[in-house]
């Protein structure tokens, strides 16, 4: 895979952090152990004892684990090079997360322009491209010599698989990033940036259907789990695709709208050192939202609570817990000016802090914006963009 962006939810968030790589936060999620597991499984015990038989059961194990953890550093530089371009391009990178099908670059904005998203998008199956190339030019130079065995198999193994990741991520079809390259393209063509992601979306919508179709067909044909695996390929690409073209539509929708014409002015605050049981007995009902932002010194936001985080609290430790111990913390804030526009905050909005993001003015809090106020002014925009619509129609 490649860049997204976080305006909208993904399946693929980190299960552990496991430290920074160009100043960008790189988790992993557990489904890694699942393909990893697969990769290792598949070469020791199958293709490597195939190629080179005659070694002892270790050293086909040993070649495919360390086969198996370069693979995956081959994704992770494939990721980070999708940050550090989108970074130079004054986009935001939330984190890097590794998971089942491959790797995402949370990017925390839009391009600005196509050549922008053509650069972020195209640099990671460069990327993927250069790493197959200097192990398949390794493996050479190592046969040429007459150096064979175990090491050269790795390595050419690791050539190919590389260079099928970027011809594979080059498929015009969201979310790949050749559906990056496709938008890019059909926004210069039509300066339409909504018209570009719709048909990258729906590029990733086919793709996902042939590979389903030929995924199912290969396994009633008795080829075993590789079609099952297609054709799970092919089910993420549709939902994901899907997800992709509502974002664009949403974005769509909000634009030209500021935070200030969808946030809730003046909200009800309280202090950190409330108790959890003084804001349940004598607060909560009175309180119309579902979310509580904490305060100090005058009005500056210092935490957030929401009910869910209340809710797990345990009765007989009301008494003891302060909101602040279980409130979103100061720096895992989403916080907003009120004349930004709501399309640049939406993709912050996956942080800490719910889906909620607090507006401040000079550091003091001014309004809310929730999920549900995010809702309403998407459908009056779609009706907005209807009425336009009807209009040049007529």
């Amino acid at each position: 895979m490649g860049p997204v962006n976080t305006g909208m939810p993904t399946p693929m968030r980190a299960s552990f952090r496991i430290g920074r790589v160009a100043g960008v936060p790189v988790g992993v999620n557990w489904s890694v152990l699942v393909i990893f597991g697969l990769i290792v499984w598949g070469l020791s015990a199958s293709q490597f004892p195939r190629a080179y038989p005659g070694r002892p059961v270790w050293a086909y194990v040993l070649a495919g684990l360390i086969a198996g953890v370069v693979f995956f550093l081959g994704l992770l530089a494939h990721e980070v090079a999708h940050a550090v371009v989108a970074k130079r391009n004054g986009i935001g990178v939330g984190g890097i997360t590794l998971w089942l099908f491959g790797g995402v670059s949370e990017l925390q904005g839009e391009a600005r322009d196509p050549g922008a998203e053509l650069r972020i998008a195209g640099v990671g199956p460069l990327v993927s491209l250069i790493i197959g190339v200097v192990f398949g030019g390794i493996a050479a130079l190592l046969s040429v010599s007459g150096v064979h065995g175990l090491a050269v198999g790795a390595l050419a193994w690791l050539a190919g698989i590389n260079v099928l990741l970027a011809i594979f991520n080059v498929l015009p079809a969201a979310p790949l990033d050749g559906g990056r390259l496709l938008r890019a393209a059909v926004w210069k063509a039509t300066g339409d940036r909504t018209k570009a992601s719709v048909v990258a979306a729906r590029a990733g919508w086919v793709l996902g259907a042939a590979l389903i179709a030929l995924g199912l067909w290969q396994f009633l044909r008795g080829a075993g789990p590789g079609g099952l695996w297609l054709a799970l390929i092919g089910w993420f690409l549709i939902g994901a695709a899907g997800m992709e073209e509502r974002q664009a539509r949403m974005g769509s929708a909000l634009r030209g709208v500021r935070v200030a014409d969808v946030m809730t002015p003046q909200p009800q605050t309280a202090t950190g050192d409330m108790t959890v049981r003084d804001f349940v007995d004598h607060h909560l009902f009175a309180y119309r939202h579902s979310a509580l932002p904490l305060t100090e010194d005058g009005g500056r936001p210092i935490g957030l609570v929401t009910l869910d985080r209340v809710r797990h609290i345990p009765a007989d430790r009301r008494d003891q817990t302060r909101l602040e111990e279980v409130a979103c913390r100061a720096e895992d804030l989403v916080l907003a000016s009120p004349d930004e526009q709501l399309t640049e905050l939406l993709p912050r909005l996956s942080r800490c802090a719910d889906g909620r993001a607090l507006v401040v003015t000079d550091q003091r809090l001014v309004g809310i914006v929730s999920p549900s106020d995010i809702s309403r002014a998407v459908q009056r925009g779609s009706l907005r963009d209807q009425t336009t619509a009807r209009g040049a129609r007529h």
